[in-house]
């Protein structure tokens, strides 16, 4: 699936960025920043892409139904309901935004001191500019 399917949406559904910038930095949060969430891929089993979407290196894709089980069904249905977006739907956006959005919030090959919770205000505009400007 390409950028322009996602942005248009499955089923006709179109992204609202600040609704799905919203709901990502929620997910974060709730996860306890880039570390906690980090944390929670890796024991759903996403170890491998995981390391390297903070090292530095080419980014290992992700399934969206593998990322869909690791993140676990609350916090998908949480993140459909927030954006408005369909699991459908929201899961391969997912899978293609969030190792940019890792490797972007982990400078370095590494987690910030602060376990990434600094970053996640950045998260707008790392999605406004994978989104084409639009935020």
């Amino acid at each position: 699936m390409d950028l322009s399917s996602l942005l248009g949406g499955a089923g006709g559904q179109g992204v609202d960025p600040s609704r799905l910038t919203q709901g990502v930095q929620e997910v974060f949060a709730s996860k306890g920043g880039v570390e906690g969430l980090l944390g929670s891929l890796r024991q759903g089993g996403l170890g491998g892409a995981v390391d390297s979407w903070v090292s530095p290196g080419p980014n290992e894709p992700v399934e969206p139904q593998q990322l869909g089980q690791a993140l676990g069904p609350d916090t998908v249905n949480q993140l459909s309901a927030k954006t408005g977006l369909s699991i459908e739907a929201l899961l391969p956006m997912l899978a293609m935004f969030l190792p940019t959005i890792i490797d972007f919030l982990t400078p370095d090959g590494a987690v910030p001191a602060d376990g990434g919770q600094g970053g996640l205000g950045q998260i707008g505009d790392i999605l406004g500019g994978l989104l084409g400007g639009q935020r």
